[in-house]
């Protein structure tokens, strides 16, 4: 009989595996540092000051989000990922890239002032902050440390080499963390938020560059390089750029409709609430999009499919299960965590959870991804902002604030059309595996309801 070799397929498990512990290791680590700052911060910061900060933070996210091509999953995807002449084409366009965005930040710092000197926005709103002009100036420095970045970095997330990556981006965070609690004590000032991000991307740019093995980057300008980073990121930048408005057009609506401590009391939700959907995609596009390139580029679909309905039954539960679990016990989190300045936070918590039902569905589109069907993410981004921005303004022209947060969770279930019909085209959907694990939803609320329970009872 002969030997069937299933070794690549053993191999790429264990990779997966190994990749996934550390990434599910780093992130409970992370987020668990992330919220214990945040609980400190609480303390001696000021609503007002989170407010200011997360319209910041949103800046930076939306002109990173213009100008994404897909970068680092173009050296996932792409067979010349371990080529040193693409790598270094790539350091230099995101070099590029990044001087590119701190000077479109100097310009909206600049409008921003100049719009509170004119009076345009209500001194009520948190766009009519007096910190929000040199904020977003000085934010905007992170963009030219990132730009510096060493590919060596994506190349370790290619190869399943994750325990130096969780390790750096580890140590990034500590410095960050360290930066901001002893600002924070001394001063009480938001500048303490703002250095913690500058220095933990400066750290981040250090260990990627000393510690991680590999040739240094140099400036090289290929064009066979650039027209392949072209061809694949046309999709990419038109994904990121429709997709930065549904993802952060909450934050751009609210500037205007909250107050500055009222948009604090919602980034605590949003953080919290953050941290789950960071966490998952991070994991899935550090484990999965590796997983699912590794196949796609050896044409076995077969194993591709394998691969996707592991991690979609992975994902699935877990969400599910916390969907229902925060739509019950979102305001008892908030009550013992914060003090009564962020006790709207609960509320606001458990209606933003609903938007776990489709992030599970992230899992499909790092499949795309690896396929090489950009385009179809493109689309689902343009259907996102489309129903964002429609729904955001209709909403609170009728019932306010409290009525737009609806619109927030909910919007993104229109795309589960785009979902069912791609992956139907390429033999990724499977309509018992999607019903077969609806009822960990109600799991979720029965065990939240056995914790509200439990805390009363105590």
């Amino acid at each position: 009989m002969p030997s069937i070799d299933i070794s690549p397929s053993l191999s790429l498990r264990k990779r997966a595996i190994f990749a996934g512990a550390w990434n599910l290791g780093a992130l409970v680590t992370s987020q668990a540092m992330r919220l214990g700052g945040n609980l400190i911060m609480a303390r001696l910061l000021m609503p007002e000051m989170f407010g200011i900060m997360i319209i910041a933070t949103t800046v930076s996210v939306i002109i990173h989000l213009l100008s994404d091509v897909g970068l680092r999953q173009n050296i996932i995807q792409s067979p010349r990922g371990d080529d040193p002449v693409f790598l270094n084409t790539v350091w230099t366009v995101q070099i590029v890239r990044g001087f590119v965005l701190f000077a479109t930040t100097l310009l909206i710092a600049g409008f921003a002032w100049f719009a509170q000197s004119i009076h345009l926005w209500s001194p009520e709103s948190t766009y009519g902050a007096p910190e929000l002009p040199l904020v977003l100036a000085i934010t905007g420095l992170s963009a030219i440390i990132y730009g510096f970045q060493s590919t060596k970095v994506d190349v370790a997330v290619r190869s399943f080499q994750q325990k130096k990556v969780v390790l750096a981006e580890f140590a990034s965070q500590i410095a960050g963390l360290l930066v901001m609690l002893v600002i924070g004590y001394f001063t009480r000032s938001i500048w303490s938020l703002v250095g913690a991000g500058l220095v933990s991307a400066l750290v981040s740019l250090l260990l990627g560059h000393f510690w991680f093995p590999g040739p240094p980057n140099r400036l090289l300008w290929d064009r066979s390089a650039l027209q392949e980073l072209v061809v694949f990121g046309r999709w990419i930048l038109l994904s990121s750029a429709v997709g930065v408005l549904a993802m952060n057009g909450d934050r751009i609506w609210f500037g205007g409709s909250m107050s500055a401590a009222e948009l604090g009391v919602y980034s605590i939700a949003v953080l919290i609430l953050g941290a789950i959907t960071l966490g998952v995609q991070r994991l899935v596009g550090a484990v999965a999009l590796p997983a699912f390139g590794e196949a796609a580029r050896s044409n076995d679909t077969v194993r591709l499919r394998s691969l996707y309905d592991r991690f979609r039954l992975i994902v699935d539960i877990a969400l599910l299960f916390i969907t229902g679990l925060l739509w019950v016990i979102s305001p008892l989190i908030i009550h013992w965590l914060y003090d009564e300045r962020y006790a709207e936070a609960g509320s606001m918590m458990a209606i933003l959870s609903l938007s776990f039902f489709t992030l599970r569905y992230g899992v499909a589109h790092q499949a795309w991804l690896a396929l090489g069907l950009t385009k179809y993410q493109a689309m689902d981004n343009i259907i996102r902002a489309v129903s964002l921005w429609v729904l955001l303004p209709l909403l609170l022209a009728l019932g306010g604030v409290k009525y737009a947060i609806w619109g927030v969770a909910l919007h993104t279930f229109p795309t589960l059309v785009l979902i069912v019909y791609v992956n139907c085209r390429v033999g990724l959907f499977d309509l018992k595996r999607e019903l077969v694990v609806l009822p960990m939803l109600l799991v979720g609320v029965l065990c939240g309801e056995l914790v509200l329970g439990i805390a009363e009872w105590l």
